[in-house]
């Protein structure tokens, strides 16, 4: 029988790291948070190499005085809770007395602290949980924490961390949440000897979240401010028409703490119920202020779950402050002619056009008289023949999909050696529904999807190996703002999204920059589209040919015509014959079937010609 043992100090003090600390940016948070406990104003935060040997948090709080500094790194040492009273209204971001011993237990921390009412600070220094000095220093008031080398004495743990970036990426998300969540406080954020953000502290939310994410996000949110029942509800919604592809940049603030919260998203979402379309999202940066004793945060290690006394209150009171200020602030959009003119050039033949139209003036048109408009204009030569039909020309969608061939559009024939079997005698019928080709074809009615069948034939030319992909370079590249976790997330991805056709670049601060997209997707939406491929890549443990596969599936489903596109007699011949000329296109990449066949004996049947 295995013997009952108690275990040591220093093997308890990692075991219980590994539920507070497990990356830089874990250690970040629990310094901040304190940092924001001790009254601070001022906070700088400083980290190299993605805070994996360098790691500062400074801030001009309280201190701490220096009976009390070896008993701060001591498990489960607060002054925060004195009573089991105190947890029924907990209103400090930390209370367990957990972050710093389990800081301490696995990196070399360093200490530097003064309180207000001492002339001369205090430097501390423990390692893996063992004290090494204690002296007299002189500091400025407030603390200074510095954490080096973090998980030096358990390198298995170690190995778990990702590049310098990303853990880089995931501490600047933890400074964004915090510098948004307490706009009053003037927040530092200095990455790798580069100030990368820098907040006010002047208690104006818009402006630190325009210090966090930008003019472009910034300019797509409208206050609100609402009180229901004793909660209090503000902070900043985007517009409907500023929906996003995913819910990454939705936040929630419980009296200053960041927290998931399914029923705020689900009171936030509602309120946009028929805003929106189906599949986006909106944004938002949300504080909730309720009374203390009315939610319980000692949830989890990690202090973003919480519970509420009472759910329905706090869905009422952020449905109503929604809902009242987009119905009070949503206005029609107002036609940009600048930025639709912008679009135009991104067309692939705009650069040969516009210099075709820079070189010639345009004729003056002459005086209305009886001469000219009697003018005959000349017979065409004998050598060209008179077409005897003109489609209209087919639209965007077809043209794009068709490679954006510039002038009369003109489906390129299949050149032999992609046909896998002779073409059957085939008569397109019609349409149904401007969505379903109907043709008859040896004995027998196919309803083919034409989008569902489109969207197969691009996803096999971008996954053909013999076929690159196309990509055009746009005219004025575009900046897409994200969380930090997709951000960092693209990047990461940059290879695999350039296979794919995109050239997407670090544009600082959580914005990347496009400058190239597959030529199909030139009159797509951009920012829409680089959302979407980036919350997958932050969600998806895909290895890359199946992420290649996701981006070629949505590239495809975005490029491919659209059922209730108006499509000509030509381009529906053309299709119809490229369908059936390869038996291998017979489900789109959903998995749904793209025809349907009837033979002509289930026809007769069906109207009692036969038995």
């Amino acid at each position: 029988m295995p013997k009952i043992r108690v275990l040591p100090k220093h093997i308890a003090d990692l075991i219980a790291a590994g539920e507070v600390v497990e990356r830089p940016a874990s250690v970040i948070k629990e310094l901040m948070e304190n940092s924001i406990d001790a009254g601070a104003t001022s906070l700088t935060v400083e980290i190299k190499r993605g805070g994996v040997t360098y790691m500062r948090v400074t801030d001009n709080g309280c201190g701490i005085a220096r009976e009390d500094i070896a008993n701060a790194f001591k498990s489960h040492a607060t002054s925060k809770v004195e009573s089991e009273e105190d947890l029924l209204s907990i209103g400090t971001l930390g209370f367990r007395g957990e972050a710093l011993a389990s800081i301490a237990a696995v990196s070399k921390v360093e200490i530097l602290t003064c309180p207000p009412d001492e002339d001369i600070g205090t430097i501390y220094k423990i390692e893996g949980s063992e004290e090494k000095l204690i002296d007299d220093a002189g500091c400025p008031k407030g603390t200074t924490i510095i954490v080096r080398d973090i998980f030096f004495n358990t390198p298995a743990r170690m190995k778990f961390l990702k590049k310098d970036v990303t853990e880089g990426n995931s501490v600047a998300a933890v400074v964004d949440r915090l510098a948004m969540s307490h706009p009053e406080i003037s927040i530092r954020f200095i990455r790798d000897d580069k100030q990368v953000l820098v907040t006010k502290g002047d208690g104006k939310l818009s402006g630190a979240v325009y210090s966090v994410f930008g003019k472009d996000f910034t300019n797509t949110l409208v206050e609100t401010e609402y009180e229901l029942d004793g909660i209090n509800v503000s902070g900043l919604l985007a517009l409907p028409v500023a929906a996003r592809a995913n819910r990454a940049m939705q936040f929630f603030f419980l009296n200053g703490r960041l927290v998931k919260s399914i029923t705020a998203q689900a009171a936030l979402e509602q309120a946009y119920k028929n805003s929106i379309m189906v599949g986006r999202f909106p944004a938002c940066v949300l504080n909730i202020e309720t009374p203390l004793e009315f939610v319980d945060v000692n949830v989890h290690p990690s202090k973003t779950e919480v519970r509420f006394e009472n759910e329905k209150r706090v869905f009422d009171a952020v449905y109503y402050a929604v809902k009242s200020a987009i119905d009070e602030k949503d206005r029609p959009n107002k036609i940009d002619l600048t930025m639709m003119n912008l679009q135009k050039e991104q067309q692939p033949f705009a650069k040969e056009t516009s210099k075709k139209y820079e070189q010639t003036s345009m004729p003056e048109l002459p005086k209305r008289n009886e001469n000219f408009w009697a003018t005959k204009l000349p017979e065409p030569q004998k050598s060209e023949p008179v077409p005897q039909r003109k489609d209209p020309e087919p639209p965007k969608e077809y043209r794009r999909a068709a490679e954006a061939t510039p002038g009369p559009v003109k489906v390129q024939e299949q050149p032999e050696a992609e046909q896998k079997e002779p073409v059957p005698d085939y008569r397109v019928v019609g349409e149904a529904f401007e969505t379903y080709i109907i043709v008859e074809c040896e004995g027998k009615i196919l309803l083919i999807d034409k989008h569902a069948a489109h969207e197969r034939m691009l996803f096999e030319k971008l996954k053909s190996e013999a076929e690159p992909v196309k990509s055009q370079v746009l005219l004025t590249p575009q900046t897409v703002t994200l969380s930090k976790e997709e951000y960092s997330a693209v990047l990461s991805n940059a290879e695999v999204l350039k296979d794919a056709g995109f050239d997407i670049g670090d544009f600082g601060a959580g914005t990347v920059v496009v400058r190239e997209v597959p030529v199909m997707l030139i009159d797509d939406d951009i920012t829409a589209l680089v959302e979407e491929m980036a919350g997958y890549l932050l969600d998806s443990k895909d290895p890359v040919p199946e992420k290649l596969d996701w981006i070629y599936h949505n590239t495809a489903c975005r490029a491919a015509i659209k059922g209730g596109d108006k499509t000509t007699r030509y381009e529906l011949d053309d299709f119809v014959g490229k369908l059936l000329s390869n038996p291998q296109i017979r489900y789109c990449p959903h998995g749904r079937p793209v025809l349907i066949e009837m033979s002509r004996t289930d026809l007769e049947k069906q109207f009692g010609r036969i038995v």
